[in-house]
């Protein structure tokens, strides 16, 4: 099934991938009530990372953005996968990105904003949200960024 947000995400050439499947012992997301949890989504592109290391050292904070907006197009993919539809989203409520990050790296917003952008981009007023921006030292499968998403719903 595929609607007005699906629609749109093709509109800017993009494509909603496969639910990434889980690297540990958890589900890509939940859904508790009207809002849906997913986990921290990696830049996983057709199974594998593009891309791996600190932004700021070996990764550039503009492939870190790139690839910022590559969790969120996979956190979007995980919320389908728990509420059929996309377009039940409701709003984004929270957007949390972390950045593995060189010592010096301090730029970890502009990173995040890859995420928050497309999302801006796909759902327009419904894509704004709070959010947070995490420095991190290491991330796992060496990952440059991981980015979490809380959705609400509108009612089925």
């Amino acid at each position: 099934m595929s609607g007005a947000v699906e629609a749109r995400i093709a509109e800017l050439g993009l494509t909603l991938p496969e639910v990434v499947p889980p690297l540990a012992a958890y589900q890509p997301a939940v859904q508790s009530g009207v809002y849906v949890y997913t986990s921290g989504q990696l830049p996983m592109v057709a199974g594998k990372l593009p891309v791996t290391g600190k932004v700021g050292a070996e990764v550039t904070p503009e492939e870190a953005k790139e690839l910022a907006a590559t969790c969120a197009l996979n956190a979007l993919a995980a919320v389908k996968s728990v509420a059929g539809d996309l377009d039940r989203i409701k709003r984004v409520v929270k957007v949390v990105g972390f950045v593995a990050s060189a010592a010096d790296f301090t730029g970890q917003p502009a990173v995040i904003n890859g995420a928050s952008e497309l999302l801006g981009e796909i759902l327009g007023e419904k894509g704004v949200h709070a959010r947070s921006a995490v420095g991190v030292a290491v991330l796992p499968l060496d990952a440059p960024v991981e980015v979490e998403v809380q959705v609400e719903l509108a009612e089925a």
